[in-house]
């Protein structure tokens, strides 16, 4: 499982993007405000990613501008049936995350939409790495001490997350499976809580974005052992990735990235992926994502699909192996 993972992401690199070619712009479009949907509340990753991306594409796309619409509800599927049933003329994009497109169909029992069937990548925008973070109480200094004190500690040890089928609640599962240890999910109703009580010594660990414990760990309220991604990054140069630590092949990040309805014309998606490229690569802009521990991922929209497609596939046995629903 994990193999076919690492030969897919490794294929996954710019030189893919030189398959692009300009496409002829269509006359209508856009004819009207092109709504970007965000199935979340304001002011979450996704929200902030969302608005930074729009901001940037109305300065490069002439038109009647860009507006962005925040739709929570059902951990996100409520935005996202709406989407995929939206229609497919470039006038509505959606940014879509690793929750509403890999997770769900597999943490709830009906899912109204098919994240391969219904949508249209159009541009990967940024992975955010996950951090583990212990309780510097527990007497551990490195990813190889904490597996062995685990084993040695079966169910002993608590992980928190921002809740039940939370990215961090997944991500500490397959930490879990693959170190062989056994512990304790404790879900709290937010990322905030549930990194306060990892301060307060109430649980032990989590495996969750850079932003929400970093800064603790500067400041030696937290301990980080590692980064759940490929390659160190460059935001935390110096933290060692948990291939380092002995666990071979693991990668855990979240994802976010901008979809279109199926059948959404190939010119426009190709007009879009291009813009939010050339904008992925601006330093400027790559040092923004960074500050807020995320790493920018210029792709083309096939190697976006086949991202998505390989996610669903690993996060369905782990979630499945892991017996995980969401809450509600």
């Amino acid at each position: 499982m994990t193999l076919d993972r690492r030969s897919l992401l490794a294929g996954l690199g710019l030189a893919g993007m030189s398959s692009i070619t300009p496409a002829r712009a269509q006359p209508a479009w856009p004819s009207r405000i092109i709504r970007v949907v965000v199935p979340f509340t304001p002011g979450g990753s996704t929200d902030v990613l969302a608005r930074l991306i729009a901001a940037k594409l109305e300065q490069v796309i002439p038109g009647k501008g860009f507006v962005i619409e925040n739709r929570p509800g059902a951990g996100g599927m409520t935005a996202s049936a709406q989407v995929a049933k939206a229609e497919p003329d470039g006038h509505t994009l959606m940014m879509g995350h690793i929750g509403t497109l890999a997770f769900a169909p597999s943490l709830y029992a009906h899912v109204p939409y098919d994240p391969v069937r219904d949508f249209k990548p159009v541009a990967l925008v940024a992975m955010v790495p996950n951090i583990l973070a212990i309780n510097p109480q527990l007497p551990v200094k490195n990813l190889p001490e904490f597996i062995a004190y685990a084993r040695a500690n079966p169910g002993k040890l608590n992980y928190s997350s921002g809740g039940q089928g939370s990215a961090a609640h997944i991500a500490a599962a397959y930490l879990s499976y693959r170190a062989g240890i056994e512990a304790v999910h404790v879900p709290y109703r937010g990322t905030s809580p549930s990194v306060n009580d990892l301060v307060a010594g109430n649980v032990q660990f989590t495996l969750t974005g850079g932003p929400a414990v970093l800064p603790l760990a500067e400041g030696g309220q937290l301990r980080a052992l590692g980064i759940a991604s490929r390659e160190r990054a460059g935001f935390v140069p110096d933290l060692p990735t948990l291939v380092e630590g002995g666990l071979a092949d693991f990668e855990a990040v979240q994802w976010y990235g901008l979809v279109a309805p199926a059948g959404t014309p190939a010119p426009i998606v190709a007009r879009l992926n291009r813009e939010t490229n050339m904008l992925l690569t601006q330093p400027e802009f790559v040092a923004a994502l960074a500050r807020d521990g995320a790493i920018a991922r210029p792709e083309t929209p096939e190697n976006f699909g086949k991202l998505i497609g390989s996610e669903l596939a690993l996060w369905r046995d782990v979630i499945t192996r892991a017996g995980i629903r969401a809450a509600g």
